[in-house]
């Protein structure tokens, strides 16, 4: 008697939500409750709740725009990519020779 099994063809890829790819609904998920502080920390303070409702409406518009365009632009990885490309030096500049005239010191050798 042999069973058969469904194959799971989406092993080792990024999950996606709604167009959101990987990382990002990990930001977008901080984002959400950053804004919720944010409007219970402005309802208890006392802001009218139709103000903080548009205010917060607005920005959570702002973040879902915002983090659908850098899903979008970079992609899975590219963010990231970005920013260690920002880091790498412009020029790598030597102004001695003496690193490379340096004689081996530590035996190995003649």
């Amino acid at each position: 008697m042999t069973s058969v099994y469904p194959i799971n063809k989406n092993i080792n890829k990024s999950i996606e939500f709604k167009g959101f790819r990987a990382q990002y609904i990990t930001y977008l998920a901080i984002g959400l409750v950053l804004l919720l502080l944010l409007f219970a920390i402005g309802y208890m303070v006392g802001i009218p709740a139709f103000i903080l409702v548009m205010a917060i409406g607005a920005a959570a518009f702002g973040l879902f725009s915002w983090v659908y365009r850098l899903s979008h632009r970079y992609g899975e990885h590219g963010l990231m990519k970005e920013g260690a490309y920002r880091r790498l030096p412009k020029a790598i500049i030597c102004r001695s020779r003496k690193t490379f005239l340096s004689i081996n010191t530590q035996g190995g050798g003649q």
